[in-house]
């Protein structure tokens, strides 16, 4: 029998040494912070990586736990005067986990396999999930269930689980934005929208903005209707060739050189959408179009900022107190912290007030609020704090995953301030001139 890849131990070595344990990361890691616990800080994992990739201990389902009880929320990054690649470190430690089956269980794979290998890699069944969830939601029968009493009989998780079901939109992408959207004036860029997966489902309208805003500062945007994922949601959750073949599924639907950029406006997808070279390292096919890709890769702020935002009118533009969270994989995987902010300052009408401890994990984390519900929800409650005393009546962030959690988390506590994404707000502006 071929004994499983070691991950860790064929990444270069470069970078599984490259922490000095010097501990600078220890006071921006939320589950360190929590706990405590050497082990749940990137220095302690760091350490238990090397022990792997040295050959001094071999990986156990304790190991295991611990990789996947990381949020991967990269504040360490942010913080290590090393410049430590612990994203590289964190995803490959995954993988390892992943190829020796340490977590393995019939239930735990069933749900991969559902997920990971059959429905977020085909836009068509993730669209047919989401028809069936648009069915029994605008039906009625998912209210008429919640008010019959009858979800009381389920255990506890899965009453929570229940709770936390998003609303599917009423149309998604496809049926909102044409194929190609012609710039508003003189076209001064070509740009490929990318619409994502549970973005699509969820935030469709999100997508639909963001089409708009680009056309309105000169962009003829494109905007196949059948896309696929980009991967992030497997590499992160280590599956690794998986996430390779959407890599190269987007290269080839997306050729890099056709593109003055290509637009994401989800901040954790848009930090490995960058990265693909580093995927496909060892794929000369693709390698050439990957470094491509990852140049032209632009979330949707550093893009505006980086071209000139086209500034609205001040008429009829209400007056909106503004609060701004930062998604980890924006503010510490992309370095774009300043540009949301910009842009959000661009709006006339708008107060921006800073939230505190704005680029603290919100609990999200990808999966990890479904994952790890008792840490997902302290970090929820702390952030959710922090927002009620702002006393914004908007709060903005710019990935989905923070939006439908910061969504939960104000609903929780009964609190109406509304939830959306900075470039709804520019759209938004847009349209009233």
């Amino acid at each position: 029998m071929t004994a499983p890849r070691s991950h860790l131990k064929d990444l270069d070595y470069s970078v599984v040494q490259q922490c000095m344990h010097c501990g600078l990361c220890l006071p921006t890691c939320p589950t360190y912070d929590a706990t405590k616990l050497e082990r749940n800080s990137p220095r302690g994992r760091i350490a238990l990586m090397r022990a792997v990739a040295d050959d001094r201990y071999e990986p156990t389902a304790t190991f295991a736990e611990e990789m996947y009880f990381c949020l991967g929320c990269l504040a360490c990054m942010t913080a290590c005067p090393a410049g430590v690649n612990y994203a590289e470190l964190f995803e490959h430690a995954r993988a390892e986990v992943e190829e020796r089956g340490l977590l393995d269980n019939p239930r735990r794979t069933l749900i991969r396999k559902a997920t990971l290998d059959w429905l977020f890699m085909d836009h068509n069944r993730l669209q047919w999930v989401g028809k069936a969830l648009q069915l029994w939601q605008q039906t009625g029968l998912q209210s008429l269930v919640r008010n019959s009493g009858v979800l009381r009989i389920l255990p506890r998780r899965l009453q929570e689980l229940e709770a936390m079901t998003p609303t599917v939109r009423d149309k998604f992408s496809n049926e909102l934005i044409p194929p190609v959207l012609p710039p508003t004036g003189v076209r001064r860029f070509r740009v490929a929208l990318l619409t994502g997966c549970a973005q699509d489902l969820l935030f469709s309208d999100i997508n639909r903005d963001t089409a708009e805003v680009l056309a309105a500062n000169g962009c003829e945007v494109v905007t196949p209707p059948d896309q696929s994922c980009c991967g992030s949601l497997h590499a992160h959750n280590g599956e690794w060739e998986l996430a390779r073949t959407l890599a190269r599924r987007n290269l080839a639907q997306f050729p890099p050189s056709q593109f003055d950029a290509i637009i994401t406006n989800a901040g954790g997808c848009g930090s490995h959408l960058k990265h693909y070279a580093k995927l496909l390292s060892d794929d000369p096919v693709h390698l050439a179009a990957a470094t491509e890709w990852d140049h032209k890769v632009k979330d949707i702020h550093e893009w505006l900022v980086g071209i000139g935002i086209t500034a609205p009118s001040s008429v009829r533009q209400p007056d909106q107190t503004v609060t701004y969270h930062e998604s980890c994989h924006l503010c510490h995987g992309q370095k774009i912290s300043s540009q949301p902010r910009q842009l959000l300052k661009a709006i006339p009408g708008v107060k921006l007030v800073e939230l505190t401890e704005a680029n603290w994990c919100c609990g999200s984390a990808g999966i990890y609020n479904l994952t790890q519900p008792e840490m997902a929800g302290q970090l929820l409650e702390r952030k959710v704090d922090h927002i009620l005393t702002t006393g914004a009546t908007v709060v903005a962030t710019g990935n989905p995953g923070c939006l439908l959690q910061v969504v939960n988390g104000l609903k929780a506590r009964g609190v109406g301030i509304r939830v959306v994404h900075p470039v709804t707000l520019l759209a938004e502006a847009y349209r009233r001139n």
